[in-house]
């Protein structure tokens, strides 16, 4: 039985302040079996975060080797040997070069999952001119933080291995060639570095460092000039747990561990090879990204799709930062499960409706994000988040891929709570402003004619009409919430999109032309408050992306011409777009890390959306395809943003590469996907038939509803127009339209869950409707009288 000792203790308790890694990722790794919860990440060499044993908690820093002679020198992998990377046949294990020339060694190697259990295994090969030392470093950040971390020298089986836990979550590192000397320490006092760092060889020799940032260290003895082992880095429920499943691992050969893997890899893939013929490099990032979102799926909680497996500027977070982006959002959720249903894998689109499904909240809606256990992170609200999952719907419906789920309740339940809430969104798709949003109205416009085509196909007719006329009805408003007409950005352009119109009510609404917009994360020291009309970005090309909006619309090609001047950046890739003019979120211009405030960088997703618009103009992209291609890392990860400075080497930044956001981000993953299948279906494939059909056809756009709340009051409807009267509770309307003279009393009508509405219709020459509110379920009157004039014809 393993056993540990206290008797030696390390000092410098607690150790210095713990921060994560580099969200920068050259790869992303598991197993594809399910009994494998086990995730890793690679940057500059090196193995980054370790998941364990769901997708969304990370449980180790980093690990790596430290080369040393014992007198002169002494290097550790990330900062001094070059690197390179590839890929292990079909699947997500990878091969390592790591080497130093001037000191004339090499380290090359294999790292997989072990294919059936919560175990990293890393083959590793030695080559060395002249003798050295050779040793492991192991950061653990158990239980999603580097406080409150113990760590052990173990002995077990008659040697000596490294252990760590938190509470309940252990971790254990075994070697087949049993470590000569151990060690563990307290991070920047008595940890492994630090005595390389001042000795140039290992001196201290600590079997306990408790409750502190600490860190595992062992030295592995080696023949001379080549010499080859296989190291564990294992976890379990206990410390048991955590020795036998390393044990259990090295026990089986490498090489077959290896071959395992590598076939469940090639038997996982289900994806159309021929996608991938749209692609400028052979397919390789079409191979990488169907692996990447498979990947980004929890294997406890079957479709759970995280945003990233990365804590973007880890470096400057701390224990206080929970989330990353290890986290569940909706919107990230169904562009990945529809990126990989546009690839050919339908099963995990599936699993992924069904996940949200059941993490959908009683009022219809969903949280901001979450984590895999359903359990709310932010609270924010994002309309947008409704209506994704509604399009996923109706995607695998068309697909005949739900037999068994019927999903009325479901899309009725989202589609009540996005007619009582919007039509402004508490933060648009960028997470940050409250009003209206051109992105945003697009997909609920999308969706809820989506919801209609659901609805129809359950015999709900009623349902399908009055969620039609909604969407009707905010198409109707879109310029008008998002255009201004006296833009003074390009010499040349007075009415385009703007990025979003910022209104918390319609009692405080002004138009674009008017109101005033506060830009995040600017330093205090810069302009944070700006004119609306003098702040744009692209969001206003999905409505052409769900067929709102036909692609030469003057109005969009206006608006673009005022993007590119603004917002577009050439790189040594290939071209790019910020998201909006002076964000502030993204790496800041002498390459330090964004920590409340920063300068917004270009984002890769971007190109991919610049790109699906083009297709739908009848333009080439193979430009824009290739340079998504081009910023992605050779593992395959895609970047959230990318540097569009000069290179910075002391901040590893380069023209067109990663800066320390979010890599790989699975939404640019799914937007490449969906790009090449677009290209080879010569249409976009997020484009919806019935929505393009009502609003780019012959049929009038216009809306024959305004609609009213008690918390949307609106003051006037044109004639002839109804009056939409929508409530969470039931009611009895009186009214009257002859200023009370007649009246009239009617019930609402239970359209959708939770939502009631009656239509009001004036008589011809009628100047205003009058009503107020008797509600059943309290058995009273409002006690309040609300007026609606009728405009002149």
């Amino acid at each position: 039985m393993s056993s540990i000792s206290v008797i030696n203790q390390a000092f410098g308790h607690p150790g210095i302040e713990p921060k994560w890694t580099s969200a920068r990722k050259d790869a992303v790794g598991t197993a594809y079996s399910a009994a494998s919860r086990l995730w890793f990440t690679i940057w500059r060499g090196i193995l980054t975060e370790l998941y364990y044993p769901t997708i969304d908690r990370p449980q180790v820093r980093d690990l790596q080797f430290l080369v040393s002679d014992g007198k002169t020198f002494f290097h550790e992998e990330k900062r001094d040997m070059s690197s390179s990377l590839s890929c292990l046949s079909h699947s997500l294990g990878y091969q390592i070069n790591s080497q130093s020339t001037g000191e004339g060694y090499q380290i090359s190697k294999t790292v997989i999952a072990d294919p059936h259990c919560a175990s990293l295994l890393m083959y590793v090969n030695w080559q060395s001119k002249r003798p050295l030392k050779l040793y492991v470093l192991c950061s653990p950040h158990l239980g999603g933080g580097g406080f409150r971390n113990n760590a052990y020298v173990t002995k077990l089986a008659g040697h000596k291995v490294l252990s760590a836990n938190h509470h309940n979550t252990w971790m254990a590192i075994a070697s087949t060639k049993r470590f000569s000397k151990t060690s563990v320490g307290f991070v920047g006092a008595s940890d492994g570095w630090t005595d390389l760092s001042r000795h140039l060889d290992m001196k201290w020799q600590f079997d306990s460092a408790i409750d502190g940032n600490v860190a595992l260290f062992a030295e592995i003895p080696l023949a001379d000039s080549q010499d080859e082992f296989v190291l564990s880095l294992s976890f379990g429920h206990s410390l048991n747990n955590a020795c036998s499943t390393a044990l259990q691992s090295l026990a089986i050969p490498f090489q077959q561990q290896s071959a395992r893997f590598i076939e469940q890899w090639q038997r996982a893939i289900h994806w159309d090879e021929n996608i991938g013929n749209s692609s400028t490099d052979n397919g390789k990032l079409f191979q990488a990204s169907c692996k990447i979102l498979m990947a980004h799926e929890d294997k406890l909680n079957p479709g759970a799709m995280i945003a990233s497996l990365s804590i973007p500027w880890g470096e400057a977070k701390g224990d206080d930062d929970l989330g990353g982006y290890h986290l569940v959002w909706p919107r990230d959720l169904c562009n990945s499960a529809t990126g990989l249903l546009a690839a050919g894998n339908t099963s995990t689109a599936v699993r992924s409706l069904l996940f949200l499904a059941a993490s959908q909240k009683d009022d219809g809606s969903f949280p901001q994000n979450f984590w895999i256990s359903g359990e709310a992170y932010w609270s924010g609200l994002q309309l947008d988040e409704l209506s994704f999952p509604i399009l996923l719907t109706w995607k695998l419906l068309k697909e005949e891929l739900l037999p068994d789920f019927d999903p009325f309740y479901f899309t009725a339940s989202a589609m009540s709570f996005l007619i009582l809430k919007g039509p402004i969104t508490s933060q648009d798709r960028w997470e940050e402003i409250s009003g209206f949003s051109p992105s945003t109205l697009a997909v609920n416009i999308a969706a809820l004619i989506c919801a209609a085509q659901i609805f129809r196909s359950k015999g709900r007719n009623e349902q399908a009409r009055f969620v039609e006329e909604h969407a009707d009805y905010l198409h109707a408003h879109i310029e008008e919430w998002t255009v201004t007409s006296s833009g003074e950005i390009h010499s040349e352009i007075s009415r385009h999109f703007v990025r979003a119109n910022p209104c918390t009510s319609l009692e405080n609404y002004m138009s674009p032309n008017e109101s005033y917009i506060f830009i995040a994360n600017c330093r205090s020291d810069q302009q944070q408050v700006f004119r609306t009309k003098d702040i744009v970005d692209a969001g206003f090309l999905e409505l052409v992306r769900y067929g709102i909006y036909p692609a030469k619309h003057p109005l969009v090609e206006d608006s673009l011409l005022v993007v590119d001047k603004i917002l577009k950046v050439e790189t040594t890739k290939g071209s790019c777009w910020r998201r909006y003019n002076n964000d502030g979120y993204g790496q800041n211009d002498d390459g330090q890390p964004f920590v409340s405030t920063g300068v917004g960088r270009p984002w890769p997703l971007l190109t991919g959306e610049r790109a699906h618009y083009e297709l739908a103009a009848g333009r080439n992209i193979s430009h824009l395809i290739k340079a998504i291609e081009n910023f992605s890392s050779p593992g395959g990860p895609i970047p959230e943003q990318i540097w569009d400075g000069p290179d910075l080497p002391s901040a590893h930044l380069k023209n067109g590469g990663p800066t320390g956001s979010a890599m790989p981000l699975a939404w640019a993953h799914a937007e490449y996907l969906k790009l090449l299948r677009s290209v080879q279906d010569k249409k976009i494939y997020d484009s919806i038939p019935e929505v393009f059909d009502r609003y780019c056809g012959s049929r009038p756009n216009k809306s024959s509803i305004e609609c009213w709340r008690l918390d949307w009051q609106i003051k006037s409807i044109p004639p002839k127009q109804k009056l939409r009267i929508i409530c969470d509770k039931a009611f009895l309307l009186h009214w009257s339209d002859t200023d009370w003279v007649t009246t009239n009393d009617a019930e609402s009508i239970n359209i959708l869950p939770n939502l009631y509405y009656m239509d009001l219709s004036a008589k011809s020459g009628s100047n205003k409707l009058l009503f107020t509110f008797f509600f059943p379920d309290w058995q009273r009157w409002i006690g309040q009288d609300f007026v609606v004039r009728i405009e002149k014809g």
